[in-house]
């Protein structure tokens, strides 16, 4: 069975992680988890997944769980989180914090020698050299398994490189997908923030309009 770690549990890539490991409890189980403060959310996993350890944003929203469920261990802020990243039990990290937040502890799971499954594009667009880096050097695999980066592995996964002329990334339109071109002069922030499909929040959603995400 594969032991699990995930880094960001509550978010969209944890959520579906969770689903994935419900739907094959035979081969895996999720035994860390690490979130922010949605301890709504966070408290219905634990009782459903009984992690052996979790981590959360800060010490009152660990003190607040804490009432709510018994039986783990919680820590709290960034070397809590790190501690999760580390878990010395676990085979597998998904790195699943959005953003820069999620840089240090992809790197100390690395550096632990767990075999990472990277959501989190930032890590390696801010410091890929030292990911990869590391990454050979502790001998583990890092597997995209979020969006465009997943489809771009799993397009080249098994093939020489001679192989692979080109690799074209489509992008959907989001809000602006019917508009001509001439429509999209006048755009404003709050148009981007509409998107008909994703609730991304208002920097990833900004980020996906301009593909700067």
């Amino acid at each position: 069975m594969k032991r699990i770690t995930i880094l960001g549990s509550t978010g969209s890539i944890g959520r579906s992680t969770l689903d994935v490991i419900s739907r094959n409890s035979s081969q895996f189980k999720a035994v860390a988890l690490a979130a922010g403060r949605n301890v709504d959310l966070l408290e219905e996993q634990i009782r459903a997944f009984r992690p052996e350890i979790v981590a959360v944003a800060d010490q009152q929203t660990a003190d607040d769980l804490s009432v709510r469920v018994k039986d783990v261990r919680i820590l709290f802020g960034p070397d809590g989180i790190n501690q999760v990243a580390a878990y010395e039990s676990a085979d597998l990290v998904i790195s699943a914090i959005v953003g820069s937040a999620g840089l240090l502890p992809t790197i100390t799971a690395v550096c632990a020698g767990k075999d990472i499954g990277l959501a989190n594009k930032e890590a390696l667009v801010m410091a890929g050299s030292i990911v990869m880096q590391e990454a050979k050097r502790s001998g583990i695999r890092i597997i995209p398994v979020d969006s465009e980066h997943s489809a771009v592995y799993q397009c080249l996964e098994g093939r020489k490189k001679e192989e692979i002329k080109k690799i074209v990334l489509t992008a959907s339109g989001g809000p602006f997908v019917n508009r001509e071109k001439h429509e999209l002069d006048g755009i404003t922030a709050e148009d981007a923030l509409k998107h008909p499909n994703w609730s991304m929040g208002r920097k990833i959603s900004i980020d996906s309009s301009t593909l700067m995400n």
